[in-house]
């Protein structure tokens, strides 16, 4: 009888091990802050090998929450769309860009024309958010020096003029 409840006991134990190591490998592997994004574009830049889903942000008082694996789109006026990332996910190669490399947004050719890489502090939103005479893309995102918590001293800012 002692010899039963023992194997009893084992079964369970393993049981148990086996329904929570499946467990571990279930939540292990999903993405890291993986949402449900409603996706409203593309973005392709062939020179970097980039590839993104493009969800629409909404302001929250006077931040943009970015996403953490795609790229995200705001727009206040008309012709010109900013798209922000990450540093360190979707736009980690971004600074590998030179004037004159074409990105493709919702199925349309742009041409960067600018690129900057003032201090955050520098940043006249109102300024890049204005309205622009040609459809223009800026893409935003981190440089300088971190400062923890997903920020940077400075940001690398890109220009885009429709073709």
């Amino acid at each position: 009888m002692e010899l039963r409840r023992s194997f009893d006991i084992k079964k369970c134990f393993l049981c148990l091990y086996f329904m929570a190591l499946l467990l571990y490998i279930i939540v292990g592997f999903m993405p890291a802050g993986a949402t449900d994004y409603k996706i409203s574009a593309n973005i392709r830049i062939p020179s970097i090998n980039l590839s993104s889903d493009v969800t629409e942000l909404q302001r929250d008082g006077r931040k943009l929450h970015t996403p953490e694996t795609i790229v995200g789109s705001y727009t206040e006026a008309e012709n010109k769309i900013l798209l922000i990332g990450h540093s360190v996910t979707v736009f980690e190669n971004l600074d590998q860009l030179v004037i004159g490399d074409e990105i493709w947004y919702d199925g349309r050719e742009y041409r960067i024309e600018d690129i900057t890489v003032p201090k955050k502090e520098q940043i006249n939103m109102n300024k890049v958010l204005k309205s622009e005479e040609t459809d223009t893309l800026v893409l935003m995102t981190c440089a300088g020096e971190d400062l923890g918590a997903g920020d940077a001293t400075h940001r690398l800012i890109l220009t885009a003029k429709a073709v």
